[in-house]
């Protein structure tokens, strides 16, 4: 891809209401525009990296055994009255009446509906158990969107709902949740913790936010040192990570600290949340299955979220510097960037020709910029690796591969480049 033809541009001086570098660096590198408050448009690099989030997220739920399927943004109101919820939700509902005078809403979550979705066909428990999952769009109408990306009234969301035939195996379901979550975050460069946490209008009585620690984070945790050295270990139990003193905001309480647990504390950023509420659901919606013995009773079930559009910002507050991103290689939307400081390109296609025929992830910038603002806004743009064609080539037939990350640079031959990046 050349740069000259790709929608992507940058900004040297932007208005950054919103005061975190996630959302800076998220404006001034083009990925997304502000179209009102807390509604974004992403632009053609912003998605590549939500869509590598969002395949990332998927593989690992599909690799637990959920699967994914899609549902409606709009739904019934009358679900949500049935199950209890419609004015117990709040003012962050969007309630819309369409034109047959019937009484509809955004959907803020699915639980309601995915409910309904599984009542309808499954009767037996021979269909236990069942996690499904969709990625979709939610929208809550946040009194004061703020955090950009992290606190925004639209947002990508990957949300599933297990079913149970019974208490123990919905905390089964909860447990494959929780250890597929931390599989997700490590894929992502992301040091996340899951602590305790309030339940909120989900419902139910056990509950964990996954966090991460940023100096920008809309909330503060408090955790047991141990336990993030625990959780660092390749494999860990899930139980014992559960038994170290984790707490969200709300629920932290100085008096239950265990004694010789010196709790410390840290500005963070939820990106998931796990919810077990049994039967909250399936009782008022009537989603029940046919046990054994021949008694029809309602299933258990739990529900796990995944802000997608949250870890687009998690992750740029976890890996940036004074000038710019740094992606993750998982995620980047390049991987490499190709800045051509002697035309080199641009008077000999076949380097450019070569890179696509063995398909690699680069994007060439042949704009007519000097190579020091070409350094300004890659850095800016935090692809992984920068192939810089400059007078070593000219004088030495080598291009030098920088790392965005460390800074490093190595020297070899074009073929080489060709050859390991292949």
């Amino acid at each position: 891809m050349k740069l000259s033809q790709y929608f992507w541009y940058d900004f040297k001086d932007i208005k950054d209401d919103e005061g975190i570098v996630s959302y800076n660096y998220s404006l001034r590198g083009g990925f997304i525009k502000k179209l009102v408050s807390g509604i974004y448009l992403w632009n053609p690099a912003g998605l590549r990296v939500l869509k590598k989030i969002e395949q990332i997220v998927r593989e690992e739920m599909d690799e637990s055994g959920a699967q994914e399927c899609l549902l409606s943004c709009i739904q019934p109101a009358e679900l949500w009255v049935q199950s209890g919820r419609y004015e117990d939700y709040g003012e962050e509902m969007l309630r819309i009446q369409d034109r047959h005078k019937k009484q509809m809403l955004f959907g803020p979550t699915h639980e309601e509906v995915m409910t309904n979705l599984f009542s309808h066909y499954v009767k037996s428990y021979k269909g236990l158990p069942l996690n499904l999952y969709q990625i979709q769009w939610k929208f809550r109408d946040e009194r004061r969107p703020r955090f950009g990306l992290m606190r925004g009234r639209e947002f990508l969301m990957k949300d599933a709902y297990s079913f149970d035939i019974d208490h123990e195996g919905a905390v089964k379901s909860y447990n494959d949740m929780y250890k597929a979550y931390f599989k997700i975050f490590k894929r992502l460069n992301l040091q996340a913790i899951a602590v305790r946490a309030d339940t909120g209008p989900i419902g139910g009585d056990l509950s964990h936010e996954f966090q991460v620690f940023a100096k920008n984070g809309e909330s503060t945790t408090y955790y047991d040192q141990k336990l993030v050295d625990y959780i660092n270990q390749e494999n860990f139990d899930i139980d014992i990570a559960k038994s170290f003193y984790a707490m969200a905001d709300d629920m932290h309480d100085e008096s239950k600290v265990p004694s010789g647990v010196e709790v410390k504390s840290s500005k963070a950023i939820e990106i998931g949340h796990l919810f077990n509420f049994d039967t909250k659901y399936s009782v008022p919606l009537k989603a029940n299955v046919q046990h054994k013995d021949g008694s029809n009773l309602p299933v258990y079930m739990g529900s796990y979220g995944i802000g997608v559009s949250r870890l687009f910002a998690a992750i740029i507050e976890a890996s940036h510097d004074e000038r710019g991103i740094i992606w993750p290689e998982s995620v980047a939307p390049f991987k490499y960037a190709i800045l051509d400081g002697i035309g080199l390109i641009k008077n000999d296609d076949s380097f450019y020709q070569k890179l696509k025929e063995k398909n690699i992830d680069f994007i060439y910038d042949d704009k007519d910029d000097n190579l020091s603002e070409k350094f300004r806004k890659w850095d800016l743009f935090g692809i992984p690796y920068q192939i810089i064609i400059g007078n070593k080539y000219k004088n030495e037939g080598l291009i030098e591969i920088k790392s965005r990350k460390t800074g490093e640079g190595k020297l070899m031959t074009l073929g080489d480049f060709i050859q390991s990046a292949s």
